[in-house]
């Protein structure tokens, strides 16, 4: 047999596949990617750095979602809010990878690359060197954890009891509709109230 017109496999195909075992069991292995293409676990290989390659295309791809030219307008608080709900709506789409990119370092360049318009933002706004990372990182804390929060049940409380926690049972009755939209965007104000003061002092 010749070989096909078309390749069975590519970096997207298996960045698409991997994606698509995450996001159904929050996991995936090299072999269940090449059975979901149809090609020999070897095959992969010759596209990809094994496991970790195939990390860092995810991060590629879903990050690739985030929109970082807000980071280029004024004033820097609006770019920074405009680019952490971009953030949060990218993961938000695969909120079952974030736990594996967690646990990895960050290679993919373009990735780093939108790290790099963010430091730049910040130092251009007047942040000191020192602290453009843990203003990132916080944003980070807040965009990642909501994220995971819209995977997560709608009500992470399951009472058996109402009588040995009235309080908590009439706070959740009082829970009102896009309660994760409201407290990704408190976190979100919270922290960039706080960035004003550390930039005024």
């Amino acid at each position: 047999m010749g070989r096909p017109r078309t390749p069975l496999i590519d970096r997207e195909r298996i960045t698409t596949a991997a994606l698509e075992l995450v996001d159904a069991q929050g996991e995936f292995s090299v072999p269940q990617i090449a059975r979901k293409l149809g090609v020999q676990t070897g095959s992969l290989y010759h596209h990809v750095e094994g496991r970790d390659g195939i990390i860092e295309l995810m991060r590629e791809r879903v990050a690739g979602a985030i929109d970082t030219s807000v980071l280029e307008h004024a004033p820097w608080d609006s770019a920074l809010v405009g680019w952490a709900r971009s953030y949060r709506a990218a993961f938000a789409a695969h909120p079952r990878v974030i736990p594996l990119l967690m646990a990895s370092p960050i290679r993919a360049p373009r990735v780093l690359e939108g790290y790099e318009q963010a430091v730049r933002a910040l130092l251009d706004a007047g942040f000191a060197l020192s602290s453009v990372l843990t203003v990132i990182t916080a944003v980070e804390n807040v965009v990642l954890g909501s994220a995971l929060d819209l995977a997560a049940p709608e009500t992470m409380w399951e009472l058996s009891d109402d009588d040995s926690t009235p309080t908590l049972a009439r706070a959740l009755a009082a829970v009102p509709a896009g309660q994760s939209d409201a407290a990704f965007e408190m976190g979100l104000n919270a922290c960039v109230e706080h960035f004003r003061r550390l930039l005024d002092a």
